[in-house]
């Protein structure tokens, strides 16, 4: 049985999305398809469309009976997780003409990796590569020749890009194909001590490099639970992946056979065949209470409090942030993933992985079972992926954790609710995962220091003027301002005074990675500095409460009767192809929202 908070969630998710769904389902409906996309086309169209295929997959399409699959591809070769992706079309190809249709490359898009742009400009544009990736997949689908389509993509922005230009064509079945983590390198919390150690002057350069190269050694996902992994958890228990198909490394036969089955499985959902299953009719509502019990239970990045809003509605379904925090008091926690534990992403899986926990929230009540997935319903995402005689099948996860300091059934827990919580009061509306933060850290109140960049905290955290109890205010990092960067190189320094027994906590209108841990910080703070949210009025030396065990987020002082603090942001507007992104900002809607150009939350 469902538990019954996640229904009434559910319900009301579904009673306020009515109106913008009809509408969503209705457009699809128009495009839905009863036979080839490719047949509606003119001949000098079709012509055109396969021109370059061999004789062979000419043919097939001419002949208006085999299914054609489009390929959107993230793939280049500076990001370690997408680099695997560079022999993947002619793999999916050749996969396509065994299982009876044709696989051609639709389009690419950009994959920037926030871990070459921390505290760059270039992360400046970031989150509006969200939007771009959305933009660039529906101009590769735009020719409107496809019968389905699969997507590759893993990292932060890139996934959730996907998804959202996927909806656009939701007429079509889709498939997630995954590449997988690379291997365990430097264990997570020796290289946190390194950039610790850095932070506070002990080791040099040369030292935090090579711990870093250490870390981060090879093809594959970065192996902490960040955004990139939390997308490929979500992906899965959302039912876009095949079952287990998430954390398995790169370059394994394993991950070969996973995907040529993704190939044979989103052909076998066209129009031609009998299980015909769009995108936009299989994720609803249930989908996504799914994804945001099972992003609570693992301790998922908070940056899927922006991109699940986003995603949502691009299909006509309205989440809140009020949703987020009733959906993560009834979720425990079941993962100790770094930086919520000293575990990486292949530990995790190795312990049971995604199918461990899908069962365990199913079991609790707190999944729903009947949502549509690829596979029918997500009943099938409680096993596992194995080769028998080189054969890909399943079995079902183990009944017990592997290593229970990583990963725990829902009867034993290591905390019992979620990780993300929402914070309300006099600041507005903000953000806080708490699944790192000791428990005695959970409430601060001390005076704020109010800064308007990163560099300025760095100055005065180098200049000893924060060597106290403080809460460290960094505003003017909203969607609109600049468009909401990562503050994650504020960690190490923030980490070195908590360590040094202070009560630090950190507010601000930006974001933070999912890698960031173990200091209080309330984040995506809304309304944002530049439209005019309370955050502007604050100054130095005002007492801030944060308090994540009532949610509130308060200061002790009259808001109302100051003006707004004003900040010159030209030179955030400007190089590193900034000055492009001039349209997004004006027309970005909140954090509250999704920070999306497509969408303010109506």
């Amino acid at each position: 049985m469902v538990h019954p908070v996640i229904h009434e969630v559910t319900a009301r998710i579904a009673a306020r999305s009515r109106g913008n769904r009809a509408a969503y389902l209705a457009r699809i409906g128009t495009a839905r398809q009863t036979k080839p996309g490719r047949s509606k086309l003119g001949c000098a169209n079709q012509a055109h469309g396969f021109a370059a295929c061999g004789a062979g997959d000419k043919s097939a399409l001419a002949g208006d009976v085999v299914p054609s699959l489009g390929i959107v591809t993230a793939y280049n070769d500076m990001l370690s997780a997408h680099q695997p992706y560079e022999h993947y079309p002619e793999l999916l190809r050749d996969a396509a003409r065994q299982a009876g249709g044709v696989a051609m490359v639709a389009g690419g898009v950009p994959a920037m990796c926030d871990g070459i742009t921390q505290g760059e400009a270039g992360m400046e544009l970031s989150l509006f590569s969200r939007e771009v990736i959305a933009l660039a997949t529906a101009v590769s689908l735009s020719h409107n020749t496809f019968d389905a389509a699969v997507f590759l993509g893993i990292c932060d922005k890139i996934v959730p890009g996907l998804f959202i230009g996927a909806a656009a064509f939701g007429h079509l079945p889709c498939v997630f194909i995954p590449s997988g983590p690379m291997t365990s390198g430097l264990p997570n919390d020796e290289k946190a001590k390194i950039r610790q150690l850095f932070a506070e002057g002990k080791v040099g350069r040369a030292a935090l490099l090579e711990a870093e190269s250490q870390a981060y050694h090879g093809p594959g996902t970065c192996t902490f639970y960040g955004t990139a992994n939390t997308n490929q958890m979500m992906m899965e228990v959302m039912g876009l992946h095949l079952p287990g198909a998430a954390f398995v490394n790169p370059g394994t036969p394993l991950r070969e056979a996973l995907t040529r089955a993704a190939v044979a499985r989103a052909l076998g959902l066209t129009a031609l065949g009998t299980n015909h299953l769009p995108l936009g009719e299989m994720i609803n509502e249930k989908s996504f209470v799914n994804a945001v019990v099972a992003l609570h239970a693992s301790g998922g990045s908070t940056n899927h409090t922006l991109h699940l809003i986003a995603m949502a509605a691009g299909l006509g379904i309205v989440l809140t942030w009020r949703d987020f925090a009733d959906l993560a008091a009834v979720t425990p926690l079941l993962a100790r993933i770094y930086p919520n534990g000293r575990a990486d992403v292949n530990h995790f899986h190795a312990a049971g992985g995604t199918g461990f926990l899908i069962r365990e929230l199913l079991s609790a009540g707190l999944l729903h079972p009947d949502a549509r997935t690829i596979m029918g319903d997500l009943t099938a995402y409680t096993q596992e992926p194995f080769l028998e005689n080189g054969a890909l099948s399943w079995r079902e996860a183990p009944a017990q954790s592997g290593d229970e300091s990583v990963l725990r059934g829902a009867r034993s827990p290591f905390q019992p609710t979620g990780g993300l919580h929402m914070l309300t009061g006099d600041l507005g509306e903000a953000v806080i995962k708490t699944s790192a933060v000791a428990p005695e850290r959970h409430i601060i109140e001390a005076p704020a220091a109010v800064f308007h960049s990163q560099e300025e905290v760095q100055a005065a955290f180098k200049s000893g003027a924060l060597n106290r109890d403080v809460v460290v205010v960094v505003r003017f990092q909203g969607p609109k301002a600049n468009g909401m960067p990562e503050l994650h190189k504020l960690m190490p320094p923030l980490g070195v005074l908590q360590d040094k027994g202070f009560k630090i906590a950190l507010v601000t209108d930006g974001r933070l990675s999912g890698a960031s841990g173990k200091v209080p910080a309330a984040i995506h703070v809304t309304p944002e500095a530049l439209d005019g949210g309370p955050i502007a009025r604050v100054q130095t030396g005002d007492i801030v409460r944060l308090d994540a065990v009532t949610g509130t987020l308060t200061v002790l002082a009259d808001l109302a009767a100051r003006p707004p603090a004003i900040a010159d942001l030209a030179a955030m507007h400007e190089g590193s192809g900034r000055e492009l992104f001039a349209g997004f900002r004006h027309l970005v809607g909140s954090a509250a929202h999704g920070a999306s150009i497509f969408t303010h939350g109506v």
